[in-house]
């Protein structure tokens, strides 16, 4: 791209559902081919809120309560560093102290031998000079301990450093995070109620967490598989799941706290066969629904965000947002642009249809045909125009998938 080795493509695409359009696209936006999808869900929700003008009340008093609970977090960490710190300097001074010892050994054995030469004496193994060569390995071998133990030292520090500096990087987004939000209950006059549905993809603890302050009820499924193994240690083999599909049971927790979250979350225990094989997965929950009292309704609205994987499949079977024509950033901008608009016009223009058709015999009903059929065959398809006095007709080819299907539009609207 742009003459350059790139990282490939990726679109984070923005859609609503229209109880008279159907899915509207929003917005596209141009991300590198290696773009990590759990990175991506503030920005898409974002993205969602501008482009609506609505949004829902943000949960500031459990923003304020786990940047306040990171204050003993902050402590711990600082009395690691400070330890860390102290033993650096306890292991500097033991190594200073054995090079010294060292230093002395050597300098008493090169008088010893001097002395042995001037008197032709033999070294015993016994003798003082033997003795003076045994020390001075022996400091040798310390010396190299003590070494290690400094390595040692220092990797922990090191670690204690990068704890405490992501820590305090992480209380200031938090602030920077709580400011914002603050102002946006302030300028909000008409909050809204609405849901998150994620996929494992992005249920991230963080994500999750960055949701519910942000005022949204959320439905995901972990990605955590510690977290799934630890949920089918607690039960045995007697316990009593919920069937909630045809190959699915689940089995919940309700307002359980997890080490890595900060708000008490809904955890359910899912189980489904595919084919012969058994598998698990954790779904997590937070808001007012009281989804651990029925977990078929749970079960079913969650997986109804199928319609977003619809969506994303329309995008790459139907208008082929992912296949790029182009190579430079500002083409694929315009190309990603005229897909949103061509993928709009479709529905505006199959309700405008619906609506203005005459419900002539044999007329084609372009309610029941769907965006895919309409891109694929419809737009390929053969017609004859007929303009008369009551307005204007397309009569298809007797050889096309509509053969004796009609459009008939009145007068002045064409």
């Amino acid at each position: 791209m742009d003459d350059e080795i790139r990282l490939g493509y990726q679109a984070g695409v923005v859609s609503l559902i229209s109880p008279t359009y159907g899915r509207i696209w929003l917005s596209a936006t141009h991300h590198p081919g290696d773009t990590v999808s759990s990175t991506q869900a503030e920005g898409l929700v974002l993205e969602a809120e501008r482009r609506i003008g609505q949004r829902p009340k943000r949960r500031t008093d459990l923003l304020q309560k786990r940047i306040e609970g990171l204050e003993p977090h902050l402590q711990q960490i600082q009395e690691r560093l400070d330890a860390q710190q102290k033993a650096i300097q306890r292991a500097q001074e033991r190594l200073e102290e054995t090079q010294q010892q060292i230093q002395e050994q050597q300098t008493r054995m090169e008088a010893l031998e001097k002395h042995y030469q001037e008197r032709k004496r033999e070294e015993r193994p016994t003798s003082q000079l033997a003795k003076a060569r045994q020390r001075i390995q022996m400091f040798a071998r310390r010396l190299k301990r003590q070494e290690t133990a400094r390595l040692s030292a220092d990797r922990r520090l090191w670690k204690a450093q990068a704890q405490w500096q992501g820590a305090q990087t992480e209380r200031a987004c938090l602030q920077e995070r709580l400011k914002r939000f603050e102002q946006d209950n302030a300028s909000n006059t008409e909050p809204v109620e609405a849901e998150c549905r994620l996929d494992a993809g992005f249920g991230s603890y963080q994500n999750v967490a960055l949701l519910i302050e942000m005022g949204y009820e959320v439905y995901t499924k972990s990605p955590s598989q510690p977290l799934t193994k630890s949920l089918k240690r607690q039960i045995d083999a007697s316990t009593a799941y919920t069937r909630v599909g045809a190959n699915a049971e689940m089995l919940a927790w309700p307002k359980k706290l997890l080490s890595h979250s900060p708000c008490l979350l809904d955890i359910a225990l899912e189980r489904f066969y595919t084919g012969s094989t058994l598998k698990h997965s954790t779904l997590l929950h937070y808001g007012s629904d009281l989804v651990t009292q029925d977990l078929p309704v749970w079960f079913n609205h969650y997986n109804g965000r199928q319609i977003i994987e619809a969506g994303i499949k329309e995008g790459k079977q139907v208008f082929y947002l992912h296949k790029i024509k182009v190579r430079s950033e500002p083409a694929i901008y315009l190309q990603e642009c005229c897909v949103l608009f061509a993928a709009n016009f479709i529905r505006w223009a199959s309700h405008w249809l619906a609506e203005q058709t005459q419900p002539v015999k044999h007329a084609l009903d372009v309610r029941k045909l769907g965006i895919k059929r309409q891109v694929r065959v419809a737009a390929h398809v053969s017609a004859q125009v007929i303009r008369n006095s009551e307005g204007r007709l397309l009569r298809f080819s007797s050889h096309s998938v509509f053969a004796g299907k009609v459009l008939q539009l009145p007068a002045g609207h064409l």
